[in-house]
């Protein structure tokens, strides 16, 4: 799961707005399945199948392809391109029509990362390049400081930079509340040559950044919150110069979705599912999001396994399955799957259900909100997300699992369907977020400690699963495909 791109760190690599090889997106007709089934029996049968035994093979897996590949999975690596051959090779074998779709990236190589205080009490801060940002001029730019209003959206707007108050001079902005993007833009706009923004909390510098070298307007950098409250402090005194001194390469490199649908099924009722392949550059990404791919990899085996590609044995509708790429990169793998769509075949799409860790380690069962009950961040999902939600939580009502409601919030690659107002579904497990005392009672595990303290870390392993509830995120993907390969009439189509 990628991490937010405000108030976050941002990755090292984005697309090309171009795609370097745009496989087929298999939406080729097929004929009308009969009636649909309305019994249940493909989802019941689909559930009594699938287990975390059989799906942990491909998690051991992807964790030997990480062990034999740096250690890791990230876009656009060794390690990577092997866990897209594996899955490809696999569900071939399975009798599924199955196909790359390749696209560009870029990866950040940063050289130089420095700014200084300059005058009496010279003194270098701590400082993260962001990723994508433009280089500085070779020694850096030496400049006096100019303070962006803050408030409760600082230097994300026109009015936070006095007209006249930055030609020339790099913008000091704290962090929050708009994108990384916003606050560069709004800064150069007011004649800033550069920008450098500090941390609204902790005791790291700000690593953010931008999705592509193109956003890259004017130096940018980050720092801790104690420094930049320092500068904040002095530069109301009296004028503050620095030099920002920054080099970063930028490299392009190629990486690939990997597609696969049933042979037979209604082609104008698809039923989509996804989950990310890529991990951080940083782990083997065995829970993030190992745990969602091998997920919907088993399933996909037990639905061929009951007759999904063999003529006359199909489900009704055609069930699409996808494992996308740089994910951690900013959803870059589904959001150019999306860009290539035609209008009809947007439209064709009955329901996106997306599956972005499901193991984690001190896990709470979340389910994405699609009715908005919860009052909380982005609102609903487009119409026919209440009733995706309704229908999991039915299915974890039924298993006597406790489950509560998780926001759309962007952070996985539901986002480019949603945007395109496709309904759409899913559960998680948790991040980097901090279970309460109520949810550990609920679920158990440790309040107060990270749902999985490994997020985006070389920990995230084998070792650091929570089987349990793979299990049962795993009957969640059984229940819900076999459901909608039979019968839409719930979210009305």
């Amino acid at each position: 799961m990628r991490a937010h791109r405000n108030r976050r760190s941002i990755p090292a690599l984005a697309a090309l707005a171009a795609a370097a090889v745009a496989a087929p997106l298999l939406l080729t007709a097929s004929p009308a399945a009969a009636a649909p089934a309305r019994d249940g029996k493909l989802a019941k049968e689909l559930v009594e199948e699938v287990t975390a035994r059989g799906a942990y093979r491909h998690l051991a897996k992807f964790q030997q392809i990480a062990d034999a590949n740096g250690g890791n999975r990230a876009a656009g690596s060794p390690g990577h391109a092997a866990s897209a051959a594996y899955v490809h090779d696999t569900l071939k074998k399975a009798g599924y029509q199955v196909s790359y779709q390749d696209f560009d990236i870029f990866e950040a190589h940063t050289r130089t990362e420095r700014t200084t205080v300059l005058g009496a009490d010279t003194r270098e801060l701590a400082t993260a390049a962001f990723t994508f940002t433009k280089s500085t001029p070779a020694g850096g730019l030496v400049a006096p400081l100019a303070l962006a209003r803050v408030d409760e959206t600082p230097g994300c707007d026109a009015a936070d930079y006095p007209a006249g108050a930055f030609a020339g001079k790099i913008a000091l902005v704290k962090r929050g509340s708009c994108t990384f993007v916003e606050k560069q833009k709004a800064a150069a706009a007011a004649g800033a040559i550069g920008v450098i923004v500090y941390n609204h909390s902790g005791t790291t510098p700000v690593r953010g950044g931008f999705s592509s070298p193109a956003e890259g307007v004017i130096p940018s950098a980050g720092i801790t919150l104690a420094d930049g409250e320092a500068l904040t402090a002095a530069a109301a005194k009296g004028e503050v110069s620095v030099r920002l001194d920054l080099d970063q390469e930028h490299v392009k490199k190629t990486t690939r979705n990997v597609i696969a649908e049933t042979r037979g099924g209604r082609a104008d009722k698809v039923v989509a599912l996804g989950s990310h392949l890529d991990s951080v550059p940083e782990g083997p990404g065995i829970n993030d999001n190992g745990s969602g791919s091998a997920g919907l990899l088993e399933v996909a085996l037990k639905l061929a396994d009951e007759g999904a590609n063999k003529k006359g044995k199909g489900p009704a509708n055609k069930v699409r399955f996808a494992w996308w790429s740089a994910e951690e990169l900013g959803l870059l793998g589904s959001e150019h799957y999306v860009a290539q769509l035609s209008e009809k075949q947007k439209k064709d799409i009955a329901l996106y259900l997306n599956f972005d860790m499901i193991a984690s380690p001190n896990p709470v069962q979340f389910v994405y909100d699609g009715d908005d009950s919860d009052k909380v961040g982005e609102g609903a999902g487009p119409a026919g997300s209440a009733q995706i939600e309704a229908l999991i939580n039915g299915f974890l009502d039924k298993k006597k699992k406790p489950h509560e409601g998780s926001d759309f919030d962007g952070r996985s690659d539901y986002g480019p369907f949603i945007a395109n107002g496709i309904p759409a579904g899913g559960t998680f497990t948790g991040a980097e977020g901090i279970k309460t005392a109520e949810q550990a009672k609920r679920y158990g595990g440790t309040a107060g400690a990270p749902y999985d303290p490994n997020y985006h870390g070389a920990g995230d392993t084998l070792k650091n699963l929570d089987l349990k509830a793979f299990d049962t995120n795993l009957d969640v993907i059984a229940h819900a495909v076999g459901t909608y390969a039979q019968d839409l009439s719930s979210i009305g189509k």
